[in-house]
């Protein structure tokens, strides 16, 4: 078997071959309570106007406005109260002059009232109060339809479904929703030198740490997985393999196989699959070996062996397009800018993606290389939440530059939340 040739192209290049592909999944409905982290297949209207009636935000007295203008610090206002509701009740009382309801937050005003005092505003008697300052027509009042009106479109489609998209969802009544249906994935850890989580060590062998990996992060992002063995050393086994989960899954991922050498199976697997390859070699750091294809409708990510390169891939290259398999409108990896923290002194002929830890402190994004930074390197992973980008043809770069960096994980630090 001959070694296939490989020209690399530029990793912008590469992620718009993956997405120019016209893949998109079918649309199906899901009770609300099952919609979490779908990507919606309509846009959801709004049934009615929000708020319903003109309410109050505070808990306080709702009066009419024209009988404070008088109101001031040498000259108090008394107020009667003649009624009290809380949220959910409706008073039936009309106020008349100077007459107000003790009203909690989110109930209705009363009929006449137009103006909210807060507590914190009068100093209460037994049934009235007083108050120092005049208020306007419709001051500290929640008025109707200020957030939404009937008919308004409040979630549009190809909108990832969040915590509060489903807050929308129950809010306007929608007990089921039209999404798309998430890709079905399958996950083949190639190589010969690899062993099972629960097999003891060999000479020569290592543990699949790419397969469960990337079964990881899928899971982590909806998706129904199936995984699969290969046996590297028969091609035809290999080929009929890959294609079972071609013909059975939305998406096929194979780690390991890939990289330049003689017993590299995927590209007689691919040409058996009548697979349009789009690419095989990308200009990047780590993962330049990284290949796909697409056969039947059906993408083909063959990802590096190397766990670091083989992690980079996946979000990259995989991630956008299941956000745009499933119709959704934001597909790219979060890029945010920060100050390197540490020289990085390695030559980039290739773009470089370095796994890094990113902290918001002081008003400031910073970023830090996380630990051995070579592309076999599986430890570094899992203390890093980001990816620093460093742009090819440089010599390294310095403490303290501005640097690109792609968020893969929730930060771990608390003083970010500090305001």
């Amino acid at each position: 078997m001959t070694v296939e040739k490989r020209n690399p192209i530029a990793v912008k290049e590469a992620i718009a071959r993956v997405m120019k592909q016209d893949i998109t999944m079918p649309t199906i409905e899901v009770p609300l309570q099952q919609s979490l982290d779908h990507v919606l297949a309509q846009d959801i209207i709004a049934t009615y106007d929000i708020p319903r009636f003109n309410k109050s935000p505070y808990d306080g007295f709702a009066i009419r406005s024209e009988d404070s203008v008088d109101a001031s610090g040498e000259h108090r206002v008394e107020f009667k109260v003649i009624d009290h509701i809380g949220a959910g009740s409706v008073s039936d009382k009309r106020l008349g002059t100077n007459e107000a309801v003790r009203i909690m937050t989110g109930a209705e005003l009363p009929q006449g009232a137009d103006a909210v005092v807060m507590l914190e505003q009068t100093v209460e008697k037994e049934s009235s109060f007083t108050i120092r300052k005049p208020f306007e027509s419709y001051e500290n009042v929640s008025l109707k339809g200020e957030e939404t009106t009937t008919g308004d479109i409040v979630l549009k489609k190809g909108q990832h479904l969040n915590a509060g998209g489903i807050a929308v969802l129950a809010t306007y009544g929608y007990q089921d929703v039209t999404v798309y249906k998430k890709p079905s994935v399958a996950i083949i850890a190639t190589g010969s030198e690899l062993l099972d989580v629960s097999d003891e060590l060999e000479p020569g062998k290592i543990r699949n740490s790419n397969g469960p990996m990337i079964q990881a992060l899928a899971t982590k992002v909806g998706l129904e997985i199936e995984t699969y063995k290969i046996q590297q050393d028969d091609l035809a086994s290999s080929i009929q393999v890959v294609k079972e989960a071609k013909n059975k899954h939305d998406m096929v991922i194979t780690t390991g196989g890939v990289s330049v050498g003689d017993f590299d199976y995927l590209p007689a697997i691919y040409e058996a699959l009548d697979a349009k390859v789009l690419f095989n070699k990308v200009a990047m750091r780590p993962g330049s070996v990284t290949t796909v294809a697409v056969a039947d409708n059906t993408y083909l990510f063959g990802l590096s062996g190397n766990p670091s390169a083989c992690f980079t891939g996946f979000e990259l290259f995989v991630k956008p397009a299941l956000n745009k398999m499933t119709g959704a409108n934001a597909c790219y990896p979060q890029i945010v800018k920060a100050t390197l923290m540490e020289d990085f002194t390695k030559p980039n002929p290739f773009s470089r993606f370095i796994r890094a830890k990113a902290t918001f402190t002081g008003g400031e994004m910073t970023a830090v290389p996380s630990g051995f930074n070579k592309s076999g390197a599986v430890v570094a992973i899992a203390h890093s939440n980001a990816m620093i980008m460093l742009p090819g043809g440089t010599r390294g770069y310095k403490k303290g530059r501005t640097v690109d960096v792609i968020l893969t994980e929730s930060s771990s630090y608390e003083e970010e939340l500090l305001l």
